[in-house]
């Protein structure tokens, strides 16, 4: 993208002309090889377009606004796209696709969290989580009966469950206990996973750099032991099998960790870093890379700030 072009003029421009986006025979789990080598590792966003979240399908990467919470949509063999569906007005945080094509998005300050229609961008359903302040729902997970979201300025989780064919029941709040403390200064749960075993929830602490194991069903947290490790500016979280991916934004890196089945225990294997990392926030797979949004936070934003998405190996 032209850093000469702003954001809203972008949008305009592809209001008004279709950009075609491919995703037939494109999976997102690939076998090894090099059939994704020739995808482009960095591909430029809209200018002024502030991207925090991000979540891959077939071929297909969505990224949420902060500005206003617009929905860009980008073909990852080309790295070119669209706004497929208009923000509310408040931030679009963490997002993740189910097997559906609906796109579940976190509300940011809103308190709010909403569930898209990838193919049209028609909001499904909109949920208001909280009318308390302050109030940050910054990112999501789905589980085999339901979505979670964190807030990190509240000491809870919310719940969406699915009901028979994928339906959408009403939210439930989770309050947080057991050895998670709230801090009313710093950022709190922040990015979601789940355990390897896929019985309990992991979140990290920002403030702190502390993860947590989870219940879903209580709310019971317990510290997952790194020893003297600290998930330090912990953003997005990741998973494959038993190995867990920790954005760590402000540091630009990804730190790699070992974990056992329940997710009680781990430890710190290797760090992932890229000289294209600019405050990395959140993390997608496809196939053998990693795609994160360069939110660019120690940058001033302004109307024509280049935004762009960075891709590393595994």
């Amino acid at each position: 993208m032209s850093g000469s072009l702003s954001r809203r003029a972008f949008v305009a421009a592809a209001t008004i002309s279709t950009l075609l986006l491919t995703t037939a025979g494109t999976a997102t789990a690939t076998p090894a090889g090099t059939r994704h080598a020739a995808y482009p590792k960095h591909f430029d966003l809209p200018d002024g377009f502030q991207p925090e979240g991000i979540a891959i399908d077939r071929g297909r990467a969505y990224f949420g606004s902060r500005v206003d919470g617009d929905i860009y949509a980008a073909d990852l063999r080309t790295g070119r796209g669209r706004v497929i569906s208009q923000g509310p007005g408040t931030a679009s945080l963490g997002m993740k696709v189910d097997d559906r094509g609906r796109l579940f998005v976190a509300g940011a300050s809103g308190g709010n969290g909403r569930v898209i229609d990838t193919r049209t961008g028609k909001v499904l359903a909109s949920y208001t989580f909280t009318t308390a302040t302050p109030t940050f729902v910054n990112d999501v997970i789905l589980g085999r009966d339901a979505a979670y979201f964190t807030d990190s300025r509240q000491p809870v989780l919310y719940k969406v469950p699915f009901g028979r064919h994928g339906k959408l029941g009403p939210a439930k709040t989770i309050p947080l206990s057991g050895d998670y403390v709230h801090d009313t200064v710093n950022l709190n749960a922040n990015g979601i996973e789940l355990t390897p075993d896929r019985r309990g929830l992991i979140i990290v602490q920002s403030g702190t750099g502390f993860l947590f194991r989870v219940d879903p069903k209580t709310g019971v947290t317990r510290r997952i032991d790194l020893g003297a490790t600290l998930m330090t500016a912990g953003d997005g979280l990741l998973r494959s099998g038993d190995t867990l991916y920790v954005v760590q934004n402000r540091l630009n890196k990804i730190a790699v960790l070992d974990l056992n089945g329940s997710g009680t225990r781990g430890r710190l294997i290797r760090e992932i870093t890229s000289t294209d990392f600019d405050v990395p926030t959140t993390a997608a797979f496809f196939g053998h890379r990693i795609y994160l949004p360069n939110a660019r936070f120690s940058t001033p934003p302004t109307p024509e700030t280049p935004y762009w998405v960075t891709a590393v190996n595994r």
